[in-house]
């Protein structure tokens, strides 16, 4: 079980102008830009420090998640089937490839050089823009892919039916370990810690769980899961965790929730450090900058409640303390 911290203000942070006009499915970060995918079929590029909306893209249909390969360059892809490269300077946009149904993750892995994507299609595929047959792998998972993290040299897929595979990059061939959630309700995000030690898994049913890479029964012992984002009430309500961000630096994470709060969680002293105010709706992304000084908020209803009015989808941008981010010191045993 976690123990609490307190709440805290919203004194730093700001609302991004001019957001997606539906649903945000992603954020990522490269230096003071935000670059964001959107059910509205776009993907957006924010300079952040400017308050400004810098350039954007089309797809034929909702973008379901987006990536930076470098500074200037981007891929994305989502309900068309496409896999999209943009060139943010020159405005040129080049189909990369597609799967047989919608691509629902994309990650960039910069010590290889390769784009991975995950897609409803149960496949993963790897890709290579600096050849000519850019795909260069397809991947059997074992169902479809719904979330994805990778290491330097590791791959975590998330697919439904509870299935976590881990893969070594340098053998895709074959999965290093097949594993099955130790949470009973559907994965909804999988991210790595920043040492690549493991990785935090959250489910539908307001829990976190804890997890290492390392199979070593001393290992396997540390990992444990936690309840989340659930109001207190006659019965609880129980919301999904959408979104998990690791801070870079001090290896704290947040955690997004439909319950439109954001908390924040230090693994290894089993503690909340805080949560932040309530956000208009439904937390559906979560990313820390690459110093962790800052971190992007998507308040954006995922539909947990079917086809009900809700209020505009909104980025913030929030500048956490260290007292929010950083943990605490353990207390020495009495």
């Amino acid at each position: 079980k976690m123990e609490s911290g307190g709440s805290a203000s919203a004194t730093h942070e700001f609302e991004v102008h001019s957001p997606p006009t539906d649903g945000i499915s992603a954020l990522q970060w490269n230096q003071h830009h935000l670059l964001v995918s959107s059910w509205d079929s776009t993907v957006r590029l924010y300079d952040v420090q400017a308050n400004a909306l810098k350039s954007s893209y089309n797809h034929k249909a909702s973008v379901l998640d987006c990536a930076f390969i470098d500074s200037t360059h981007v891929v994305s892809g989502g309900m068309d089937r496409s896999m999209k490269t943009y060139d943010l300077t020159s405005k040129n946009e080049q189909a990369l490839g597609a799967h047989d149904k919608a691509v629902r993750c994309i990650n960039y892995n910069p010590e290889l050089g390769t784009i991975i994507s995950g897609s409803w299609d149960t496949t993963c595929k790897i890709w290579d823009t600096r050849v000519a047959d850019s795909c260069t792998g397809t991947y059997p998972m074992p169902d479809k892919v719904y979330t994805m993290s990778t290491t330097v040299n590791k791959l975590v897929v998330g697919t439904c039916g509870r299935h976590v595979w881990i893969f070594d990059f340098r053998r895709m061939d074959t999965p290093l370990q097949k594993r099955v959630s130790n949470l009973k309700f559907q994965t909804r995000c999988i991210r790595s810690f920043p040492d690549n030690t493991g990785y935090a898994l959250s489910s539908t049913e307001g829990r976190v769980s804890i997890e290492y890479f390392d199979s070593a029964p001393e290992i396997q012992a540390k990992r444990y899961a936690f309840k989340c984002h659930r109001t207190a009430s006659n019965p609880p309500v129980v919301w999904p965790v959408n979104a998990i961000a690791f801070h870079p630096i001090y290896g704290t994470f947040a955690t997004g929730g439909c319950d439109g709060f954001v908390n924040l969680w230090d693994a290894q002293n089993k503690k909340r450090l805080c949560q932040f105010h309530k956000y208009p709706t439904s937390i559906a992304a979560l990313s820390f900058n690459e110093d962790g000084s800052l971190l992007a908020i998507a308040s954006s209803y995922t539909y947990e409640e079917g086809e009900k009015e809700h209020t505009a989808d909104s980025i913030f941008i929030r500048e956490p303390s260290e007292v929010e981010v950083k943990p605490k010191p353990k207390q020495s045993e009495l």
